[in-house]
């Protein structure tokens, strides 16, 4: 689901995918946010102002309303 999101989204929002078990900047950016479970979904703004953070698998319905609030 999140690469079809990724691919509609792709010319209005950044997305990055991190693997917190293997990839060190991933592991850095989930301790700088306390993320604790996987999968945790940030939609950060333009500015880097976080907006959201939730935890756990999420509904496509949910995660278009989030990215569509990015726009």
């Amino acid at each position: 689901m999140v690469d079809r999101l990724r691919a509609e989204y792709q010319d209005t929002i950044e997305f990055r995918l991190y693997d917190v078990d293997t990839d060190e900047e991933g592991r850095r950016i989930a301790d700088e946010l306390g993320a604790q479970y996987v999968p945790t979904f940030v939609f950060v703004n333009s500015d880097g102002t976080v907006l959201h953070m939730e935890a756990g698998a999420l509904p496509e319905k949910r995660i278009r309303e989030k990215l569509d609030a990015l726009r």
